[in-house]
């Protein structure tokens, strides 16, 4: 799925460009010329010196190496990201062409490289001397308020919502970041450190800047990816307030945790300034697990808070983790069955992640016959790889039926998320979808293995 435009990279351009001569943005999930290898290396050999990669999961990673391995030599190739910094080593060995990592935040470490600073003299930055792998110390997370907003100019695409080369909707997609960090500690959660283990404590912008970003966005639909964009109750209150007195007309996105029902006037201020869908992480329908979590509250809590915000015109995901210590395949089954009892629009179902600083790594590895891998990939004797993943699906078709399906478009409509007229051009394209799907199943010669997965091993 194609939504959201690259952000980080135009933090890191924001940052850079009084520096250079020329920026270009380029996102290979549009720029269907320069798709071609030959035409991409020919556009980078002629007209760049620098090329700055964002890694930010560890999907298709192979395919992004092979890509980065073919860069110039003429062009400095700098890497940055979460799995760029949470990968350096690897990263290292598997692509040579790369000769700066730019470790967690990087606007003020991109900087210091366009400066012509010295290596060595760089915080935050690993690199090759000697042919050996050279870690300079980590750099201090900077203020957010000196953290210049991303540079949207540079922009050569409009984001849609996009499911192989279809474009779904009509309404354009952007997101943006009122706060960095997060002012809670569940013990699974590793996205408010960096790979470094460095913690970002919840750290807000200042409102009025917040404001001019929001005014200058062009987007129809904008998701604030805070952590959690309601944990300071008075000054998301106040952002409300001054959308709503400056008539700004967008629909926003935001996540938040069950707690903003404590703060009724709140939600109708949201609902008045244009917010249209909350992200809420759930993460378990039971009591032993969210204590395992550190979540701060219990499956009564979560009835009670849905049992509010159904009251309000906004659509709700919950976000849920099942696999988790302990966990049984009955508990995780009653995800989905939990889920529709509280009112949920829709879910996100991930197997827990033990990373390399998550709380729960200690209690994965003292906990008889469950295993951690590498890749922070959990899994037990009982419960496998394979096993969860087959799990997984059960989930999915549990919840995922037909009826929830026209549901969801309903709720969309009824929230003024989509109009009907989106709604209908859905629906129009989706078969496109599928035959694109298929078309792309047969080129890599794996149609038959798909359906097997998706109409044999979930029966």
């Amino acid at each position: 799925m194609e939504i959201f435009p690259p952000v980080g990279l135009e933090y890191v351009a924001a940052s850079a460009k009084d520096l250079v001569d020329k920026v270009t943005l380029i996102d290979l999930r549009y720029e269907e010329d320069l798709r071609d290898i030959n035409k991409l290396i020919d556009f980078i050999r002629g007209e760049i010196d620098v090329v700055c990669v964002g890694i930010g999961w560890n999907r298709q990673i192979d395919e992004i190496c092979n890509l980065l391995n073919l860069i110039p030599d003429n062009a400095l190739l700098v890497v940055g990201g979460y799995t760029a910094t949470e990968m350096t080593e690897d990263l290292f060995k598997i692509c040579p062409k790369i000769d700066i990592i730019v470790r967690g935040e990087g606007e003020e470490t991109v900087r210091e490289i366009f400066k012509g600073t010295p290596l060595k003299n760089i915080l935050g930055i690993s690199y090759i001397k000697n042919g050996a792998i050279i870690h300079n110390t980590n750099r201090p997370l900077p203020d957010v308020n000196t953290v210049a907003a991303p540079d949207r100019s540079l922009r050569r695409n409009t984001y849609n919502m996009r499911l192989n080369g279809v474009n779904l909707t009509s309404p354009t997609y952007d997101y943006m970041l009122s706060a960095r960090g997060c002012a809670y500690n569940c013990k699974f959660c590793t996205f408010s450190l960096n790979p470094l283990g460095q913690k970002r404590n919840y750290s807000a912008r200042n409102i009025d800047s917040v404001i001019q970003e929001i005014e200058k966005i062009t987007a129809d639909i904008i998701l604030f990816s805070d952590d959690n964009f309601f944990v300071d109750a008075k000054r998301s209150e106040k952002i409300c307030d001054l959308i709503i007195e400056r008539k700004i007309n967008k629909r926003f996105i935001a996540q938040t945790r069950i707690e903003i029902t404590k703060y009724p006037g709140l939600l109708e201020k949201a609902v008045k300034a244009g917010f249209k869908m909350f992200l809420i992480g759930l993460e378990s329908p039971h009591d032993h697990i969210l204590v395992q979590m550190n979540k701060g509250f219990n499956s009564d809590s979560i009835r009670k808070a849905f049992k509010i915000l159904r009251k309000y015109p906004i659509y709700y995901h919950g976000y849920f983790i099942y696999g988790n210590i302990g966990e049984t395949e009955e508990e995780m089954m009653y995800i989905s069955k939990f889920a529709k009892e509280i009112g949920v629009d829709s879910i996100t179902y991930n197997k827990l992640r033990i990373d390399k600083y998550s709380q729960l790594r200690e209690v994965a590895e003292k906990t008889p016959g469950y295993h951690v891998t590498d890749r922070g990939e959990l899994y037990s004797d009982m419960y496998s790889h394979s096993a969860l993943k087959k799990i997984g699906k059960k989930i999915r078709f549990s919840f995922y039926t037909l009826p929830r399906l026209l549901k969801i478009l309903w709720k969309l409509n009824v929230v003024k998320f989509y109009t009907f007229n989106d709604i209908i051009n859905f629906i129009v394209r989706s078969p496109l979808i599928l035959k694109n799907i298929v078309f792309k199943e047969i080129h890599k010669g794996r149609l038959r293995n798909s359906l097997k997965r998706i109409f044999i091993d979930n029966s």
